[in-house]
């Protein structure tokens, strides 16, 4: 990921530099001074960066083409995909028009990065230029299209326009790129919440279930709210189309599993939670809390017969949120809570909220687990208050 972001900025700002550069060497097509110009170039690159970061489509290729064709400084420019034309911008004429299947002469062999075609008069009829070149866009060395740049000369090219064509092609497959990994970290995400959901079915449903049914004879109105508390948890927990909700929105289904998780235990089982009001548009993966605090109930409160405390706190930390899910349980040793983290301590709900974290956010984010023999076991989980593409659904 690193290195695709370093591709990125490095494309971004050369071939910037470069079209900054034809831009105040085609005095007879810009009369800016040079600041202005080279303003120009990059508003013209960095206004591609959102459309393209959503794939090479119809769509995507149409709101950034006009940003492409002014960073060119072509005649006219199109973008190919695999097998038609996707947008053109200048008078491209009857040759290149969207949904059109790629004429021949940009049929070429995908080894090849940059092809130049002169002297297209002559060979293309209703092409109203004189020459083009068309630069494939390689995403993880695959091409999946090609940036076209048409020029009114039938002669050779001058070196400067061969070099921002290659450098505009570079920024959009870069965007490509991202793009494609993005979407495959997504794919992950949801894969691992799958997971996750696959653990949680049997073993909460289960005890849910046997404490409502506890209940319906001797407290049958508190049976009748614990069941309405089940089924909205359930909906939450296996809804499948909201991967990142926010934080207020995860915290408020806690407090629905921690209500049937307390006619369970009784008043062996005491809550606190205290979280920051303005850390709770925060978005966070879907099922990342209720996990740790699922864990702190099961081997706090299960293990013994005394009464456990779980708290539940979350704080600012600037640009940064920080929630600490605590339980005053017997705690284990150092060794063993490396192990659980590492998902060798017999289940997947911590290793799995932390791979998902960093999924989403990065290394940076994630799980740190505290205890001690005795003493209870602490689990923080930070994350960002925003993260650029992570967005609650």
């Amino acid at each position: 990921m690193a290195t695709a972001v370093a591709f990125v900025l490095g494309s971004f700002i050369t071939a910037s530099a470069f079209a900054g550069w034809r831009l105040l060497s085609t005095t007879t097509r810009v009369v800016s001074p040079e600041s202005d110009a080279m303003r120009a170039a990059v508003h013209a690159a960095t206004s591609t960066l959102p459309h393209l970061r959503t794939g090479l489509t119809r769509e995507s290729a149409a709101r950034s083409i006009a940003h492409l064709h002014a960073l060119s400084q072509a005649a006219a420019v199109a973008i190919a995909g695999e097998n038609e034309i996707l947008a053109t911008a200048g008078p491209t004429g009857v040759e290149l028009r969207v949904g059109d299947p790629l004429p021949d002469w940009l049929r070429f062999d995908d080894a090849r990065r940059l092809h130049v075609a002169p002297r297209l008069r002559e060979h293309v009829d209703g092409l109203p230029f004189g020459s083009a070149v068309v630069a494939s866009l390689l995403v993880r060395d695959q091409r999946v299209g090609a940036f076209v740049a048409l020029y009114d000369n039938d002669e050779r090219l001058r070196p400067e326009d061969t070099r921002v064509v290659s450098e505009t092609a570079a920024l959009v497959a870069a965007q490509l790129e991202l793009a494609e990994l993005e979407a495959q970290e997504q794919r992950l995400a949801r894969a691992e919440l799958l997971a996750l959901r696959a653990q949680i079915s049997p073993h909460f449903i289960y005890n849910a279930l046997a404490a409502v049914a506890g209940l319906v004879r001797t407290r049958p109105e508190e049976a009748r709210e614990l069941i309405a508390e089940f089924a909205a948890f359930i909906r939450y927990a296996f809804r499948g189309e909201r991967p990142y909700v926010t934080l207020a929105d995860e915290l408020h289904y806690v407090e629905k599993y921690l209500r049937l998780e307390q006619a369970r235990f009784g008043p062996r089982l005491q809550v606190r939670v205290s979280v920051a009001p303005e850390v709770l548009a925060a978005v966070v993966p879907a099922l990342s809390v209720q996990p740790l605090v699922e864990n702190a109930v099961r081997h706090a409160v299960e293990t013994r017969q005394e009464s456990c405390r779980v708290e539940i706190t979350g704080a600012d930390l600037d640009t940064d949120v920080e929630l600490c899910v605590r339980d005053d349980g017997p705690g284990m040793e150092a060794e063993a809570a490396r192990r659980a983290l590492a998902g060798r301590g017999g289940g997947i709900g911590l290793v799995n909220v932390h791979t998902r974290l960093q999924t989403t956010f990065g290394p940076g984010y994630g799980l740190q687990l505290e205890s001690r023999r005795d003493a209870g076991t602490a689990v923080r989980m930070t994350v960002p208050k925003f993260h650029a593409g992570v967005r609650a659904g």
